[in-house]
């Protein structure tokens, strides 16, 4: 158990029990802003939701100072934060893909990836395991997913040449996105079951 305990540590340094935050409810706010951005999207009324994905990028920034500043870093935090940007990713996605922007393959790639890690969370969680730490690939994936996304929101708003060559570039960057973030999921699932391998021979002798 001793080292179970290390493990908790190595993995959430200084995550607390705590629930009623400001990190929390500035994560809490980006997850409410997700549907508006959603539909803003959908329905190709993109200054609109570029100007929510702004707001919600930069409280992406501000509520990791804050908690770290002023010691509010929460176990909860730590799920609420890596939630609200996956959503924010696939939600996105999801509204592009129903403007007619992007092929729904990419959609569901993504979705596909996030359901994975979705069950490497839960499976880790039953064995006392928070939230792995964040790989410099999984965090390279997302800003160019998300570099990709602002720029096809962009690129929707003229039908010029440069609109156009916009559009391409945001695509690439996307594709690109996508392979890095099913990278960082190997690297993920290679982690957990690493530490589950550990914690099963541990508890079996195995």
């Amino acid at each position: 158990m001793t080292n179970q305990q290390n493990m908790n540590t190595r993995y959430s340094p200084e995550a607390r029990d705590i629930y009623f935050t400001v990190p929390n409810l500035i994560s809490a706010f980006r997850i409410i802003s997700i549907p508006f951005i959603t539909v803003l999207i959908s329905r190709h009324e993109m200054l609109a939701s570029l100007v929510l994905i702004a707001v919600s990028s930069a409280s992406d920034g501000l509520d990791g100072i804050i908690a770290r500043k002023f010691n509010q870093v929460s176990k909860i935090g730590q799920i609420l934060d890596p939630i609200a940007d996956r959503l924010l990713i696939f939600c996105s996605i999801l509204a592009l893909g129903i403007a007619g922007i992007i092929p729904w393959w990419m959609l569901i790639v993504v979705g596909l990836r996030d359901l994975w890690m979705a069950i490497q969370v839960l499976w880790l969680a039953q064995y006392g395991y928070g939230p792995l730490p964040v790989h410099f690939v999984g965090k390279t994936g997302t800003a160019l997913l998300m570099m990709s996304i602002v720029g096809l929101i962009f690129a929707d708003l003229g039908r010029t040449t440069f609109f156009h060559t916009l559009y391409l570039a945001a695509l690439a960057a996307g594709i690109w996105g996508i392979a890095m973030y099913w990278l960082a999921g190997y690297i993920y699932t290679r982690q957990g079951v690493g530490l589950l391998r550990k914690e099963l021979g541990e508890r079996y002798g195995a």
